[in-house]
């Protein structure tokens, strides 16, 4: 068994299109002794237009990019690029490998080659995996200085050598071989087939999804509960008092402290506040300190009051 650790880089990147600059790969034996590395540079066939994952700041590559015109293109290195990728003895691994095996999907589509047909590793999934956390994503960059890699970012063939480095360290660290470390963790392969891609998924992500799942409804079950003890309660709500003329939102996270959210609403309503769950159309916005997000920043952006708990109870119990 072999593994091609493999890392691509596109000029640009936009809805059905995905024009490939750079296929690095790093094609180990078993005991992660280099066979063979390289930096395909491909000729993109258009400019240059670069934005990180937020589609908002640019990025540069560690390239001249006046050079990328004289490289071959895409279908002039697709040969090389299939037979390392769909070698029957080889395991492909990369890091966050969804997007790359996508751009090469995008790729044979926009040549008019057969689809890719391969399984997959990913070292981004396997480190979620030994430290058990699946609540966000580890760069590349993070995990290798966290395990002492050292490499040039963006750099085809130095992500594809800084993966393969990360996932030796992972075995180093565990006494196992790749496939037996993957094994342990209980790790399905991640599969490209007629261009459609299935991602890596294991019985813990999977328990993780489920855990996830559960919680979701146990908070959309909490918030609709609240939501109907607030149309009772406003049955109640006085005629008059100091907030009269004001429309009061509780935040997501404090309508799930359901104790709190309805002593402060009941306590609201006695002081003739109106309630409204949509935060544009509030006066006072009460949340924990600790909160942030879209909706916050909208509050205050309409200049609206944002409160904690603790000052609004002030308010409508002085």
């Amino acid at each position: 068994m072999k593994y091609l650790f493999f890392d691509i880089e596109c000029a640009g990147v936009f809805k059905n299109v995905a024009k490939i600059c750079a296929f690095g790969y790093c094609l180990t034996d078993e005991q992660f002794n280099i066979l063979a590395k390289e930096d395909i540079l491909i000729n993109p066939q258009g400019g240059f237009h670069l934005t990180d994952r937020k589609g908002t700041q640019g990025l540069v590559l560690p390239y001249k990019y006046e050079d990328f015109k004289t490289y071959p293109t895409f279908l002039q290195r697709a040969e090389k690029i299939y037979a390392l990728l769909q070698d029957s003895d080889t395991l492909v691994v990369g890091h966050a490998s969804m997007n790359d095996v996508k751009y090469l999907n995008l790729e044979s589509i926009r040549f008019s080659l057969p689809a890719f047909c391969f399984r997959f590793a990913d070292t981004q999934f396997l480190y979620m995996n030994r430290i058990g956390d699946f609540t966000r994503q580890f760069g590349l960059g993070a995990i290798a200085e966290e395990l002492g890699v050292e490499f040039t970012p963006h750099r085809a063939v130095d992500d594809a050598y800084a993966t393969m480095r990360v996932a030796e360290a992972m075995c180093k660290a565990e006494n196992l071989t790749l496939c037996k470390l993957l094994e342990k963790y209980e790790i399905t392969l991640g599969k490209t087939e007629n261009r459609e891609v299935t991602q890596n998924t294991s019985v813990s992500f999977e328990a993780y999804k489920r855990n996830r799942e559960k919680a979701k409804e146990e908070r959309e079950r909490k918030r609709a509960a609240f939501h109907v003890f607030a149309d009772k309660a406003k049955r109640n709500r006085a005629k008059e008092g100091k907030l009269k003329t004001k429309t009061v939102c509780f935040s997501h996270a404090l309508e799930l402290q359901t104790e709190l959210a309805e002593r402060l609403l009941c306590a609201a309503f006695a002081q003739a506040a109106k309630i409204t769950f949509r935060a544009e159309e509030c006066d006072i916005y009460v949340c924990f300190e600790t909160e942030s997000g879209a909706r916050l920043q909208s509050v205050k952006a309409r200049g609206a009051r944002v409160v904690t708990p603790e000052e609004f109870a002030r308010i409508v119990e002085a």
